[in-house]
């Protein structure tokens, strides 16, 4: 076989490799997000309590610690099914809380929109372009401890600004994470669905979250 071959099959298998990893974590995403609205709304109706912020915390982080441990097993799709059942739920109160105002259901519908812009601008963004966004990792890590830190303050705080600031970050930090991961994909450097999806699927949270923060803040709602 010539060396022209070589490559041409080598590129063929990369592309159907990477085809079969876009596909897959697009239809977890898909799944796992319905099956989110699914437990938001079991929350809703039985008109759970809000979570609290230390059991949010310890269950998020636990699962997505679980997630990572088994991504590479049959357990690791139980795990993000826990994972994000587990974020559904705890977003039914919030939902809950916002659909009991004035314009609650324009403005979880206007966060809902402006959420799916964001994803399939930037996902296209990286698919037309192919770029590798992996120079946006140091960015990333230095604002994850940032954004962490800020957190940790405003549960003690609970400064109006500081909220806001929170918002704006969590958007800005989970776009450049939509970004980072697709390109990861198309370019080779991510081949775990599961990794990927959670990652995608995290982002979308915290850009929903963040825009009904915002939203609201500059509606006046607050």
């Amino acid at each position: 076989m010539s060396q022209y071959q070589l490559e041409s099959t080598h590129t063929r298998e990369s592309s159907l490799a990477v085809n079969k990893v876009l596909k897959n974590t697009y239809l977890l995403l898909g799944l796992t997000l319905a099956f989110s609205a699914m437990t938001a709304a079991f929350a809703m109706a039985s008109n759970a309590a809000p979570v609290n912020i230390w059991v949010m915390l310890i269950g998020f982080y636990g699962l997505l610690f679980l997630t990572h441990k088994m991504a590479n097993s049959a357990w690791g799709l139980l795990c993000v099914f826990a994972l994000t059942g587990f974020m559904g739920y705890t977003l039914g109160p919030i939902l809950g809380y916002y659909m009991a105002s004035a314009n609650g259901s324009q403005l979880v519908m206007t966060a809902l929109g402006g959420t799916a812009f964001i994803f399939f601008g930037l996902s296209a963004y990286a698919l037309v372009s192919k770029k590798d966004f992996s120079f946006l990792s140091g960015f990333m890590m230095a604002g994850f401890l940032v954004i962490l830190a800020a957190v940790v303050a405003n549960i003690f705080l609970q400064i109006p600004a500081l909220q806001l600031a929170l918002s704006a970050a969590f958007m800005l930090f989970s776009s450049a994470a939509i970004l980072m991961q697709t390109g990861a994909i198309i370019n080779g450097g991510e081949r775990n669905y599961i990794l990927a999806t959670v990652t995608l699927y995290v982002s979308l949270y915290n850009i929903f979250i963040s825009l009904l923060n915002l939203l609201t803040a500059f509606g006046g709602e607050e």
